[in-house]
């Protein structure tokens, strides 16, 4: 792959709604990625350097980035004391819950499912890419929502 290929991929890559992009070709490995890390990265950096010069006006600011951080907690803690095996995302793409905006879900929660059925679908690169059930079971969970930008890895559904 040349340079002007790559700068044409990421060209296109940039103008596009995508927020991680890879590609491999035999020894050619590429990958963008418009995820940023910085809002972490300044969150913790900001209230140091403020603690010391003005304690009084910071104190009121610290409480409200802890609960932020305690939300995130609990997230995970819900996340981890639901039923059902979890169902991830094979590829980062567009999350679709049905077939067609007028068209009933694939799933709903509490619906049983066989081994196979079609649970969501992703779109990556204009490929629909349908996420199949691993195992019968009942829906448990729906983890994403309808057009829901997905990682690889997310929860999508929980079957149990």
């Amino acid at each position: 792959m040349n340079l002007n290929e790559i700068k044409h991929l990421m060209a296109q890559f940039d103008q596009s709604s995508l927020r991680e992009f890879s590609y491999k070709n035999g020894t050619d490995e590429l990958l963008f990625s418009k995820n940023e890390a910085k809002l972490v990265a300044e969150a913790s950096p900001a209230p140091q350097p403020v603690v010391p010069a003005t304690a009084p006006t910071v104190a009121p600011q610290a409480p409200t980035s802890t609960p932020a951080v305690e939300v995130v907690s609990e997230t995970s803690a819900t996340e981890s004391v639901a039923e059902g095996d979890l169902v991830e995302s094979p590829l980062v793409g567009v999350a679709y819950l049905a077939a067609g905006p007028d068209k009933p879900n694939f799933v709903s929660v509490g619906e049983t499912v066989k081994k196979g059925q079609t649970l969501v679908i992703i779109e990556a690169m204009k490929v629909m890419n349908e996420i199949p059930a691993p195992k019968d079971g009942v829906v448990t969970e729906i983890l994403v929502e309808n057009e829901e930008m997905v990682e690889f890895g997310k929860g999508l559904v929980r079957i149990k």
